[in-house]
């Protein structure tokens, strides 16, 4: 029996980087998992391996009515749900704010904030019947901050304190609502940027501003996510987990 025996997860921008890797870590724990993804091509991919005992449907989560169509799918199929991980998020461009395009911003509100909107807003009665949880995707520049990334961090910081009001507002319906908080990980999208960069300093760098001395894979923000949508963090809600191998802790000096 896995930790998430028999759950019926939807798990948003779940076809590549750390939602894939969450997606892979739920089925191994006993979940069956609705990818969500507007990637056809990677969605198809991604269910390839996760077998068929798991659903996709291609879907953009800034817009409502997709959002509804998909529960609506998703309750059809498996009579269900159990839990809404919002991981599907964009972090393009890199810009301070003022040079940001306005397109730039709505899109970023609209992908990482209104989707967190949409599945709640759609999802919650099947979440009530079920004692459900919902998990969202924050990031450690929710709290610290990040150069050249203003209107990204924004919206990191309405996650963070979205999962809060959440919390407060389903407790009564002993819906709990979680927020994972990663630094730096792994993705194709951070390898692809990597690429472009001097790579052997900048994994030297990424490295190094997390303590533990390394810069994870997506697995580790997946066991975390395993952890929090299961009964084992039955008393936990409104808690933005950092997963980030110390990287926000205080002075130090590097090691060499």
């Amino acid at each position: 029996m896995g930790l998430l025996s028999d759950k019926i997860i939807i798990l948003t921008g779940g076809s590549m980087g750390i939602g894939f890797e969450c997606a892979k870590k739920y089925a191994e724990a006993g979940a069956r998992v609705v990818v969500l993804s507007n990637d056809s091509i990677s969605l198809a991919d991604a269910m390839k391996e996760l077998g068929v005992k798991h659903h996709g449907i291609v879907c953009d989560v800034s817009v409502g009515e997709e959002v509804a169509e998909a529960i609506e799918e998703t309750i059809q199929r498996f009579g269900r749900i159990d839990a809404i991980h919002n991981n599907a998020g964009i972090a393009a461009p890199s810009k301070p704010l003022h040079l940001t395009e306005e397109d730039e911003w709505d899109r970023l509100f609209e992908v990482n904030v209104k989707s967190i909107y949409l599945t709640t807003k759609y999802g919650l009665e099947a979440l009530k019947l079920t004692q459900g949880s919902i998990l969202n995707t924050s990031s450690l520049v929710a709290d610290i901050g990040q150069e050249n990334h203003a209107a990204y961090t924004g919206t990191k910081g309405a996650v963070n304190s979205l999962t809060k009001s959440m919390a407060l507002d389903y407790a009564r319906f002993n819906i709990r609502v979680n927020a994972l908080a990663p630094a730096a990980v792994w993705t194709p999208l951070l390898r692809e940027w990597n690429s472009e960069q001097d790579n052997e300093s900048m994994e030297e760098y990424l490295a190094q501003i997390h303590p533990l001395g390394y810069c994870p894979e997506g697995d580790v923000i997946a066991d975390a996510g395993v952890f929090l949508l299961s009964d084992k963090a039955r008393f936990i809600t409104g808690c933005i987990l950092p997963v980030t191998g110390g990287a926000e802790l205080g002075y130090r000096r590097l090691h060499h």
